[in-house]
């Protein structure tokens, strides 16, 4: 993406934050970081050079577009994961609360 990768990361040892939610929440945030980072230190004269991303030709800028892209089908899955077990997302739960209850509604 035109940056190296942070310092001190170690791409093979990720996976062995998954039991610790605090290690896992700081590398999350952390991550976001640095592609906020990157994202600003690209210029439109870069945005446009060819790069390859999963094996496909793209540019920085298509790199960036699929990226942010992608991060809505990660927020899906766990909201579908919580759904199945029960669990209401808060935005939910709040617009359900504030729309009338079917006893409250005017009959026809």
């Amino acid at each position: 993406m035109g940056t190296a990768p942070p310092s001190g990361l170690d791409f093979k040892a990720i996976g062995a934050l998954s039991n610790d939610k605090s290690k896992v929440v700081q590398a999350l945030k952390d991550s976001f970081a640095h592609l906020r980072g990157a994202a600003l230190a690209l210029n439109d004269g870069d945005a446009d050079k060819p790069q390859k991303m999963f094996g496909r030709q793209s540019t920085l800028r298509g790199s960036f577009t699929m990226i942010i892209g992608h991060f809505g089908e990660h927020l899906g899955q766990p909201i579908a994961y919580a759904r199945m077990n029960g669990i209401v997302p808060p935005w939910t739960e709040e617009a359900q609360q504030q729309q009338p209850k079917p006893a409250d509604k005017p009959k026809p």
